[in-house]
């Protein structure tokens, strides 16, 4: 499908790592100018992120905004620019715990699984130690961000609004195909944004798309309305819900078949060459 300059888009919701940020983890000053040339023209700009609402603000520091965002893969929406969270989906220990026993026997020939719990809170400057728990054996990919240690069945003891999956042997894609069998989709939603060993697991139903969708009509906006930028299995519900959907050029090629339009990498400033054809 090609671009319809003819008609622009309303809500523009991107994801941040690999889409909106370079390799670098920086928005490209291409990128920056396309944003702010949309939002001058009247287009609402959101961040639509598998981090937690707390790991936002440094992406929010590159751009003039404070939007609505949809964080850890929908299950959070938050203002960032009163700092409150509006609504959280969460996982209920039980869940957490069939999930964690099927984690377990899934994973049993590989070395096992360490867990982490992200809990909504109400915001960014909660405490990072009472929001992020890991198990004592859980591998950080994200080590200069707090969290806090305890055993694993304290981990799942509260409501969580994603429980990660770690196993330091396999490729996430590798992880999904051992645990899907085991997941019942009425029960929880699966899903990986990077391809290092970690599965992110939300309430059933609980994606990007729930997220957006939400955005959408707290705005009085319609789905043709929206356009959605991603590049990883978890931005697939959103792109196939928005009226255009794009994968950027680094993106997974299940990403790209789901996607409406496939643009440049985030390194050649993707996101900006298709909002450059609108505004």
């Amino acid at each position: 499908m090609t671009v319809d300059t003819e008609h622009a888009p309303t809500l523009i919701a991107s994801d941040v790592d690999g889409t909106l940020l370079d390799s670098r983890e920086r928005v490209t000053p291409r990128v920056r100018d396309a944003v702010i040339r949309a939002v001058r023209s009247g287009a609402e700009v959101a961040l639509a992120t598998g981090r937690p609402h707390r790991w936002i603000y440094p992406v929010l520091d590159q751009l003039p905004i404070r939007p609505v965002c949809v964080t850890a893969n929908g299950a959070v929406l938050y203002d960032s620019a009163n700092d409150r969270v509006l609504r959280a989906h969460v996982l209920e220990p039980e869940t957490m715990e069939s999930v964690l026993g099927s984690a377990l026997e899934a994973f049993h020939s590989y070395g096992g699984v360490a867990i982490g719990c992200e809990r909504a809170g109400s915001s960014a400057l909660d405490a990072e130690e009472e929001m992020f728990l890991t198990s004592p054996n859980f591998l950080h990919t994200w080590e200069g961000q707090g969290f806090g240690v305890v055993p694993a069945h304290e981990v799942i003891a509260e409501p969580a609004v994603k429980l990660i999956l770690r196993n330091e042997r396999l490729s996430a894609s590798e992880m999904y195909d051992l645990i899907s069998p085991f997941i019942d989709p009425m029960d929880a939603h699966v899903t990986f944004s990077m391809d290092e060993g970690l599965l992110e697991v939300a309430a059933p139903g609980v994606t990007k798309a729930l997220g957006v969708s939400t955005l959408a009509q707290l705005h009085g906006l319609e789905q043709k309305d929206v356009l959605c930028f991603g590049d990883m299995p978890n931005d697939i519900e959103m792109l196939q819900w928005a009226g255009f959907g794009v994968a950027m050029g680094n993106a997974r090629t299940s990403v790209k078949q789901a996607a409406d339009y496939v643009t440049g990498t985030n390194d050649d400033s993707g996101v900006a060459q298709v909002l450059e054809r609108w505004f």
